[in-house]
């Protein structure tokens, strides 16, 4: 779990009312939508928790759509993003539920794009603005957003994480912590690198033309911006 300070805890630059409920939300839906890349048609937002019980009241259904649509907590749009979506034409639904064990300030975004492909992302907000994805598609990852965050998703190949590590040491960068994970033996995985420096685009380049590499992810640092690299 993130540390949080007591700056964190007055809370970050926000459209109100909680750091839980609306900022944590918004960066929430904002990884989210980064994660999926594709033109969304329909969310169904699973909120567990105090998520289930005063999402309408703290605006957390406000704050989540407007991550999905792509803003920060802090705009001004935020307070209109459920017309917003209506206007863009995706659908929407809030169900709250039971998540099991799980932080009570958790969502699974289950979400379907342009393609017909569905996304399910689970994450929580800590507190102070700061979040968590723990989840993609069932795949346990941990993504904070505290840190320089590389997310890579390739092939299940022997040689991979030595030639990303071996890129990022030639840089002089330093992992903060890394994980990676795979659907099944063979097919596809993800991999996680917290870093303790900014990656330039050229060593983001390098690591799109490793052979089996499909898509790379660069996530800043709380209060940054998430950018889809390829």
């Amino acid at each position: 779990m993130a540390n949080v300070g007591v700056f964190d805890v007055l809370g970050p630059i926000m459209i109100g009312p909680s750091s839980s409920h609306t900022a944590g939300a918004a960066r929430l839906g904002k990884f989210a939508k980064t994660i999926v890349d594709h033109e969304i048609k329909e969310v169904t937002f699973l909120l567990h928790g105090s998520f289930a019980k005063t999402y309408k009241g703290h605006g957390t259904d406000r704050a989540l759509v407007a991550g999905i649509l792509g803003m920060n907590p802090d705009d001004t749009r935020l307070r209109y993003s459920l017309d917003l979506a209506k206007e863009q034409g995706i659908q929407i639904e809030f169900v709250p539920t039971d998540l099991g064990d799980a932080h009570p300030n958790t969502v699974k975004f289950v979400i379907t794009d342009m393609d017909g492909r569905i996304w399910e992302i689970l994450g929580s907000s800590l507190g102070g603005g700061l979040v968590e994805i723990r989840e993609i598609n069932g795949n346990k990852v941990q993504i904070t957003g505290e840190y320089q965050t590389i997310i890579t998703n390739n092939d299940d190949v022997p040689g991979t994480l030595a030639k990303i590590s071996g890129l990022l040491y030639e840089a002089g960068i330093n992992v903060a912590s890394m994980k990676s994970v795979r659907s099944q033996k063979g097919k596809g995985a993800t991999m996680t690198f917290e870093l303790d420096h900014p990656v330039s685009p050229e060593t983001i380049e390098e690591i799109k033309q490793i052979e089996g590499v499909n898509r790379v992810i660069t996530i800043n640092p709380v209060g940054g911006t998430i950018d889809e690299t390829c």
